[in-house]
């Protein structure tokens, strides 16, 4: 079987996969490939069908958390299809680009839009499934289409043939779909202007987000007309720690991984904050990370 996952691209077998999740948890996976090209993803797909080979695939990582037993199948990783093509005011993007390298093409291109992605460690396929976003803004509000394959069919879904809203898509959990490619419409505009938003937000987030420690950014969705993080820190929880992962002193609505954290560490800091949260304000606050369960 290794010899034939060689011929879809760079394969290794028995990986930690601590180094491909942002909460550097470890998690170990039978087969890991890193994908040559389009083809080679859509061949592989059909020989995993074939032979009924459970697959995963993963983006950077960034808004997950992985759990700790062996994934038995193939972790799918797309870092090849890093694509950016420009046409006027509209970009083509492969599913493996990570958004702050688009935004700095986009941008010294004097196209801007993305700007609010400058700080997000996540690639654009996972963007698109997560409508990703940040600042009052997100991916899909420049999303043209998007190109997948969908139990072996590839197709075009064009915007409005996706059910999409705050950090939710109908994409998201159909484990038969894989973002390959997206087209997005920017506007013209002053690059030196964008830069200096950038460079203003970088430094916001260094001053107010945890980014020593390893984390998968925000861990609950803003409810409607407050912020996750001032209910978090109202409940006296800023701090809290179960085994190693910790909530964060300066941003409670980021759970670290503080010391050496598992991901049973994580989910169960997960569930009693929520809890906390529930029993004392009355919010049910919604996860925007994502627990995986490979089964």
């Amino acid at each position: 079987m290794e010899e034939v996952l060689k011929k879809f691209g760079r394969l290794k077998c028995d990986v930690d996969l601590k180094n491909y999740n942002t909460y550097k948890v470890s998690s170990t996976a039978k087969y890991f490939i890193d994908i040559k090209d389009e083809d080679s993803l859509i061949e592989l797909l059909e020989y995993l069908k074939k032979e009924d080979i459970p697959y995963f695939v993963i983006g950077n990582g960034s808004n997950i958390l992985l759990p700790s037993h062996k994934f038995d199948g193939v972790i799918i990783k797309l870092s090849e299809l890093n694509f950016i093509d420009i046409d006027d005011d509209e970009v083509e993007v492969g599913a493996g680009v990570m958004l702050p390298k688009l935004v700095s093409e986009t941008v010294n291109n004097c196209l801007v839009g993305l700007e609010w992605a400058a700080g997000i460690p996540g690639t654009l396929g996972g963007s698109i499934v997560g409508n990703a976003g940040a600042y009052l803004s997100d991916i899909f509000t420049f999303l043209v289409s998007v190109k997948v394959i969908e139990n072996g069919e590839v197709k075009t879904l064009k915007k409005e043939d996706i059910k999409y809203g705050y950090r939710y898509t109908s994409l998201k959990g159909n484990r038969d779909l894989i973002v390959l490619s997206a087209r997005l419409k920017l506007e013209k505009g002053n690059s030196d202007e964008a830069l200096t938003l950038i460079k203003n937000r970088r430094e916001r987030r260094i001053e107010s987000q945890p980014l020593e420690y390893p984390s998968a950014g925000s861990t609950f969705r803003n409810p409607e007309g407050d912020y996750a993080g001032r209910l978090i820190e109202e409940c006296g929880l800023k701090g809290k720690m179960i085994g190693g992962a910790r909530v964060s002193e300066k941003h409670a609505n980021f759970i670290i991984n503080y010391d050496k954290a598992t991901c049973d560490d994580i989910r169960n800091l997960i569930k009693f904050v929520h809890d906390t949260v529930l029993e004392k304000t009355g919010v049910d606050l919604i996860l925007e990370q994502e627990i995986i369960d490979w089964s």
